[in-house]
């Protein structure tokens, strides 16, 4: 008995494929958890190299900085198929992230999540695109499942970072690689027969007519609300912790703030194709703002309702972003996300070492407060982004 091969050109004509759209946010949701071991493991790696914060905010810079391939790889994956990429990205970013202990000075550990960044990079190109590709009409619904699970990975992974280092210490919690592995077995027979193919061969000159009109307004976006997005998942468990929180309830904060962001991402994109992508963009971005302010002024336990509105509305905005570009770029998927993600990982990075060195000369608790007002600047650039023809995209 053969096994036919399923293209995406075949699904074209089917309303929203449930379940490949799920295995694919599944992948995402593996994949991230181990990239979320970072944060809530930076009062460890701080104390073990003896680094400042800016330096320690900048590892994840390094781990981005590959993002800048995403339209190389983007323009590739609407060429051939990839979805090798996604099958396998779990396992080698699960291994490399997992060996970051042995690392024995800072230029080493930023070495090591520099190749880490390009299993990143692999994978968050055509990802995307195969889930644009597949929900069809239903982008926004496609974009939510696929950024849920990415944020119950970010949820997942500070938890599961915290106990690794607790039954295995920072040099041993080398151990945990095997669920990346074991994630990429799985992918491998649910995927395997499944094209990453697009319709049409992709275009690098197409993005180019939108350049101003809708990735200019898509850098200001991203830059300012990083701010607080960077304060929240990179330096949330350190500020917790120099205010006298243990570790494990600083990554345990984390967590909640990222648990939320499924909520979030799930309704985000689905409410969006309904109302509107901007008036969904700026509802939460002013609502992320005032929650932010509230986390920072209200003090014990009352945190936690905060926390997780705070979640629910700062991690929205990404996929109802994906879901813009998707609009805009139907036969050139993966390079125009692969150009988004570039743009996106590159004002984190400018964010991260912008928060890092506030942190350093005035505070963390002041970086957070100015990166809550800064993400407000948002709002304007959201107003001008383009819309198309139908109400589910204005």
């Amino acid at each position: 008995m053969t096994t036919k091969s399923i293209s995406i050109e075949e699904t074209t004509n089917i309303e929203f494929e449930t379940a490949q759209v799920v295995t694919i946010a599944g992948a995402h949701f593996i994949h991230d958890v181990y990239t979320a071991f970072i944060a809530p493991l930076l009062p460890l790696i701080i104390e073990k190299l003896s680094i400042s914060l800016t330096l320690a905010g900048s590892l994840t810079t390094f781990l981005q900085l590959p993002g800048l391939l995403n339209p190389f790889i983007g323009y590739m994956a609407d060429k051939v198929s990839l979805r090798y990429f996604v099958i396998l990205a779990p396992a080698v970013t699960a291994s490399l992230i997992s060996v970051m202990g042995f690392a024995p000075s800072y230029l080493t550990l930023a070495a090591l999540l520099l190749v880490t960044g390009v299993s990143v990079a692999a994978f968050h190109a055509p990802a995307p695109a195969m889930v644009a590709e597949v929900s069809k009409e239903k982008v926004g619904l496609g974009m939510s499942l696929f950024m849920a699970g990415g944020e119950l990975g970010r949820t997942l992974g500070p938890l599961l970072a915290v106990w690794a280092v607790s039954i295995w210490t920072l040099d041993g919690f080398y151990r945990i690689m095997v669920l990346g592995w074991a994630a990429s077995g799985i992918l491998f027979w649910r995927l395997h027969n499944i094209s990453a193919r697009p319709r049409k061969s992709g275009n690098l000159r197409a993005i180019i007519p939108l350049l101003r009109s809708l990735y200019l307004p898509l850098v200001f976006i991203t830059l300012f609300k990083n701010f607080m997005l960077v304060s929240l998942s990179v330096y949330l468990p350190t500020l917790l912790n120099s205010e006298g929180s243990s570790l494990l309830v600083a990554g345990g904060a984390l967590s909640i703030f990222e648990l939320a962001g499924v909520g979030g991402a799930l309704l985000s994109g689905t409410l969006s194709d309904r109302f509107g992508r901007k008036l969904i963009l700026v509802i939460s971005t002013v609502l992320a703002t005032v929650f932010m302010l509230l986390f920072l002024n209200i003090g014990t336990w009352a945190r936690v309702p905060i926390l997780l509105g705070l979640g629910f509305t700062a991690l929205s905005a990404t996929p109802v972003m994906l879901a813009i570009v998707q609009d805009h770029l139907p036969d050139n998927r993966a390079v125009g996300n692969g150009l988004f993600m570039s743009i996106s990982f590159l004002m984190q990075l400018l964010a991260v070492l912008s928060v890092g060195a506030i942190g350093d000369h005035f505070g963390l608790r002041t970086a957070f407060t100015w990166s809550a007002i800064l993400a407000l600047l948002a709002v304007p650039p959201i107003l001008v982004l383009p819309g198309l023809p139908g109400k589910h995209i204005a």
